[in-house]
């Protein structure tokens, strides 16, 4: 049997003639960019998160870039954020010309450590920047208090977790922004690239909207120096038709994960927890293994696709060399990097093929637990 690490056809497939319909819309209206598609859009998925505004952008990065260049953090300022994450996170803070500052995560959710917050804090810090790792939120009343008690600005990475649920409340409602990919891999994908942001502060949406369209609300009136962090009309009709389905497909990968934790407990396999706080809709289905690289390889024989989300914690990337961090300033996010699999999840997925997967990633682990004992 061979599983593919994630399938997008068997999602795409049904939406063919409504992404045609899309297609054709726009092509008669001409409106390429933004748009009413768009709009349409940004409508519904505020309403989708429980917020006021949503801004789209042109992808997930400058999503984070227009949040944090839109509350005005800049040259001199610190962001404090997470280094077991992909590297737009930190990516953005460093396009404002701000400076982010990492702090370790928890060792069971994967997400940023409240505990470990105000150590990190200093005269220069503006915002809190957790991320919302693998399709879960971080633990975000406790964020919250420490925002208000030192007047940080609380952003919500949520670029892997569209439709994921704290205490109730989507994914991006919490914090002053939540910043969303759609890159198409993600659980609400475009057909290419696309952001959001979401919040309940108009003020913030209005400036986000004027700085992602050169600076503008009129055209050819300019207020002041913005990006073209734009959205295609495309994409933005293309998300409107695949949003009814968000819950949907995020429950058929809840249905799978539950195979792979059955499956897992009692073995020497570390499953994901789902935090009491939240829901988790596994955007990605990482686990810990012994002797991580062995057990890939043998999985991929089998004809089981793997992924590494990630390998190497930004804090030892060569592009943050000179924030000074060294091996062993985040334990465990180092730790995690060194043992974490992300295995095949997405909706559609057979609970056969998770069985499979499953039968497959116990034996091979066993067999290198053997060998550790030996």
């Amino acid at each position: 049997m061979n599983i593919p690490f994630v399938d997008l056809s068997a999602i795409h497939k049904p939406l063919t003639e409504e992404f045609v319909a899309v297609f054709h819309r726009v092509l008669e209206r001409s409106c390429f960019v933004l748009g009413p598609e768009v709009q349409e859009f940004e409508a519904a998925f505020a309403k989708y998160v429980g917020v006021e505004h949503c801004v789209t952008s042109s992808n997930g990065t400058t999503a984070l870039q227009l949040a944090l260049g839109a509350l005005n953090i800049g040259p001199g300022d610190e962001v404090i954020t997470v280094p077991n994450t992909f590297i737009a996170t930190a990516e953005a803070v460093s396009a404002v010309g701000a400076k982010p500052v990492f702090v370790d995560v928890d060792p069971v959710s994967y997400n940023m450590d409240p505990a470990k917050v105000e150590a990190a804090i200093t005269p220069r810090t503006r915002a809190l920047l957790p991320v919302h790792l693998y399709g879960q939120t971080a633990d975000l009343d406790a964020l919250a208090e420490i925002a208000r008690k030192h007047g940080l600005f609380l952003i919500e990475d949520a670029c892997q977790a569209h439709g994921s649920e704290y205490r109730g409340r989507k994914a991006g409602s919490v914090g002053i922004a939540g910043c969303f990919s759609f890159y198409p891999g993600k659980n609400l994908g475009a057909l290419g690239e696309g952001g959001a942001i979401t919040t309940n502060d108009a003020a913030l949406a209005q400036k986000m909207r004027m700085l992602r369209d050169h600076g503008s609300l009129r055209k050819y009136e300019h207020a002041v120096p913005g990006f073209n962090y734009r959205m295609e009309g495309m994409q933005g009709g293309f998300l409107r038709v695949k949003l009814p389905h968000l819950d949907g497909w995020n429950q058929q990968r809840r249905e799978i994960a539950s195979i792979y934790c059955a499956r897992f407990a009692n073995t020497g396999v570390v499953a994901p927890k789902e935090m009491a706080y939240g829901k988790h809709i596994y955007h990605l289905y990482v686990v810990q293994v012994e002797n991580r690289e062995t057990v890939q390889k043998e999985l991929g024989a089998a004809g089981v696709a793997t992924g590494l989300h990630y390998p190497v914690p930004l804090h030892l990337q060569q592009a943050y060399k000179e924030l000074g961090y060294a091996e062993g300033s985040f334990p465990v996010s180092e730790k995690l990097a060194k043992r974490i699999l992300s295995l095949p999840m997405y909706p559609g997925m057979s609970a056969d093929a998770a069985e499979y997967v499953a039968a497959k990633v116990v034996e091979c682990s066993e067999l290198q637990l053997a060998a550790a004992a030996r």
